[in-house]
This record gives structure tokens, sequence and C-alpha cells, in this order.
């Protein structure tokens, strides 16, 4: 790992996956930014698992999804790795923490460095046991409560998880800054020319059935097992399409309903960022109805293949009244279910029209490209972070969620020779025609 001198204003990341794409979206952004950053991390063996970055990391060992006991001791084993970089925490201007576990890892290590300063604390998702009632989850509340004391400022992915998790129970009132899981600005390259159609000329929509997908983290046995009976009733009207990992839908499940299923296709993980243009260029349908966690994180998160979906051109279907549901109905942008959900999707599909589908993506397509695409968000939180005072800082205003497009103070450039660290990544002619 080299070593960097002093006053070169270096950001350190702790995340809980150095090979997640978000991860590496987010150490990319920060780089374009002019911040140079360390990366302390731990790796989880889901996708990617060969990947080494080429910015400077400190690996702190292996975690696995949901099992907390086993993250609790690999939080104590990354011990000796952070007294070892004690200098260069020292000499940090910035740490930024992914989660609350690497939260609390960030506050000792700021500690053992001996560090002033300040801390960003960012969060994708509201684990279940944040908002349980049992003794345990209660504990870890409180935990996070004294942990948020000590950050300049609090970034999360959706504006539903501040308004219902941390102003309504956690009851915080600091510095909060919305960084959406926007698209990097190089996934233009990624991008069909616009000369270069959708699908074949001599596609013609009564011919073929529609193509809805599923990619990423395919997780939640509920939404899962919707899918499958919705396969079973839509048989010669739906196909689902899958790419990805599988994290909390049984396996036996998924490999035996994909047998047993012809409209039902799993085409193996994928190389997040790289693969995205040929994945959505493959279907009319971006499946974002998450029923893991209803009463909580699944209603509040504004998940990435929204995002993703978005830039591409292909309109997604979620549940009407959950945050992502609310975004694509006052965009209009896709289309939204309330329960009985198998029943409304049924109908929907058996009633919708290639005139009805057409004019939703149009009006998709000609959605501005800041919608998905990042620009200049990552200036407005770091500027939040560079204007902060030294020492345990705690945040005193709030930022309102229609002020946080213009909380940027400075715009920043990126260059066109510039790419991410995404493994594999290629060369491409620019994309997306705008209609």
């Amino acid at each position: 790992m080299d070593d960097r001198a002093k006053g070169d204003h270096e950001l350190i990341f702790f995340c809980p996956d150095i090979t997640d794409a978000t991860t590496l979206k987010r150490v990319q952004q920060f780089q374009d930014h002019g911040y140079p950053v360390t990366v302390f991390g731990f790796r989880r063996d889901r996708y990617n698992r060969d990947y080494a970055p080429s910015w400077p990391y400190v690996p702190l060992g292996a975690t696995a999804d949901g099992r907390y006991g086993q993250r609790l001791r690999a939080l104590v084993g990354a011990l000796p790795a952070i007294i070892s970089n004690r200098r260069r925490l020292t000499d940090a201007s910035a740490f930024y923490a992914r989660n609350i576990d690497q939260l609390i890892l960030t506050l000792l290590a700021r500690l053992l460095g001996r560090s002033r300063a300040p801390v960003a604390y960012e969060v994708l998702d509201i684990p279940p046991i944040l908002t349980g009632r049992s003794i345990g989850s209660r504990a870890l509340r409180a935990i996070e409560r004294f942990c948020l004391r000590r950050v300049r400022v609090l970034v999360v992915s959706s504006p539903g998880f501040h308004r219902h998790y941390y102003e309504a129970m956690q009851k915080y009132r600091g510095d909060w800054f919305l960084l959406e899981n926007k698209l990097h600005p190089s996934i233009r390259q990624a991008a069909p020319t616009p000369s270069e159609p959708r699908r074949p000329a001599n596609d013609k929509r009564a011919d073929r059935r529609w193509v809805v997908g599923y990619f990423g983290l395919i997780r939640g046995d509920e939404t899962f097992e919707l899918m499958t009976r919705l396969a079973a009733r839509l048989r010669d009207r739906v196909i689902f399409k899958f790419r990805g990992v599988l994290t909390t839908v049984d396996e036996r499940k998924f490999r035996t309903a994909i047998e047993q299923h012809d409209n039902m296709v799993y085409g193996g993980p994928y190389v997040p960022h790289e693969e995205l243009g040929e994945l959505y260029g493959d279907v009319d349908f971006a499946w974002a109805l998450d029923l893991e966690h209803v009463d909580h994180n699944s209603r509040w998160l504004l998940p990435c293949r929204f995002y993703e979906a978005g830039f591409f051109g292909v309109p997604c279907l979620a549940v009407r009244g959950f945050e992502v549901g609310e975004r694509i109905e006052r965009l209009k942008i896709g289309w939204t279910f309330d329960e009985p959900l198998e029943e409304a999707l049924v109908n929907f599909f058996e009633a919708l029209t290639p005139a009805e589908y057409e004019a939703r993506r149009s009006r998709l397509m000609a959605m501005p490209e800041g919608a998905f695409v990042a620009r200049d968000d990552i200036a407005g939180l770091c500027a939040m972070l560079e204007g902060g005072s030294s020492g345990d800082i705690t945040g005193s205003g709030r930022k309102r969620e229609e002020d946080l497009p213009s909380v940027a103070h400075r715009t920043i450039t990126i260059s066109s020779t510039t790419g991410p660290e995404w493994p594999g990544q290629a060369e491409r002619p620019p994309r997306r025609a705008r209609g």
C-alpha cells in the first residue's frame, strides 16, 4: 500500500464489502471530487469475489449477510489491522462509515488514531434488528443514538429512512444528506448508441410475451413466491428473467421454480455496471416490488434498480404507497399496485396494450438524465464534511428534503477518460437517445 503525505486530505472509508458495486461507485465519486481514498473493508462472498481494487485498501477479514454474531467477531478481529494503520488514521481529513457496525469501528479507529476529523455515516438499508422490539434491538438503537451524536452528517439513500426511522424513531435532529443510489456518470459507456434499436426491428409486440427483469440481489421468499405464482398464471403472457445472486431467497425453492416454469429464466451473476446495458436492453419492465420487510426497509427504500432501469428506459413495477412507488406515481414513469398484488398484476398484464406501454415508456425516456445519474451530488456532501469544525461534531441543522438538490457548493468535473473501478469495464460509445 502506498504512503500518502500529510495534507493530502485523505478520506478513510470503512465498508462491509469492498467488492460491492455501491462501494466501488462511492469511492469513485470521492476520487472524482479530488479526495484520495483509503478503504478499510471486509469482503462478503456474494459476487466479484476475485475483484482486487486498484485504490489503497486495508483488508479487515470476511463477513456474512445477516449473521450478526459472526460480524461482531469480525469487528474484533479487525482491530490489529486498524492499530497497525494508526498513522494513516491520524492524518485523515474525514471518515466515512457505511452501516452501523462500520460506524462503531470507525469511531473506535478515530479514537485509536487520536483524530478529530469529521465522520459521515451512510445508511443504504434499515435492517430488521434496528426496528424490532427485543432487548437486542433496543440496545442496538441506543448504541446507534450514541454514535450519531459523534457524526458530522448522516447520509441516507432514501428520504424515507430519515422520515420514518431517524426522525421518528431515533429522534435524530442533526445534519443529514440525501445521496440517492444514482448511477456513476461512466454508465454512459455501458449504453448502446442512439442508433441501436432496443429490440430487433422485426420484434412485434403481438408476437411475444412481456419480459420482466429482476437484476441484482435476489431477496425475499415472499417476493419470489409471488413471481412464481404469476409465472404459473401468466405463462403465455409474461417471461421473468433473473440475473444476480441469491441472498434471502431459499436456493432450493428457487432452482425448483426455474425448472418447473419455462417462463422463469435465471442467467447467473453478472458484472455490476458493465453488463447493465445488455440486461435492461432485453426486458420491458424492471421488478421493483420488494416484499421482504414490508413494514420498514422495503417500504422506505429507493432501490438501485429504479435508477438503473430509469436510465435505460425500462419502466418499473412497484407497490403503491412504498417510497419507490410514490416516486414512480409522482413522475408517471411506471406502474404501481395495491393489495392483493397477485390479482392486481394478473389484471394488469392481461389488459395492458402496446400503445399504453409505449406511452408510459416515452414519458420515462423524456426524463432528464440527472434523475438517474449522479452529477454534483457528492460535492454537497463533501462541502458539509469540509465545512465542519474539529472534534465531536453534532449537526444542528436538518437539511430539508426539498432543499437537497441545491446543497452542493461547487461543481465537480469528471474527466471523460476517467472510469470507475468496476471490473471488466470497457470503452463504449455514449448512449441514451432522448425522446
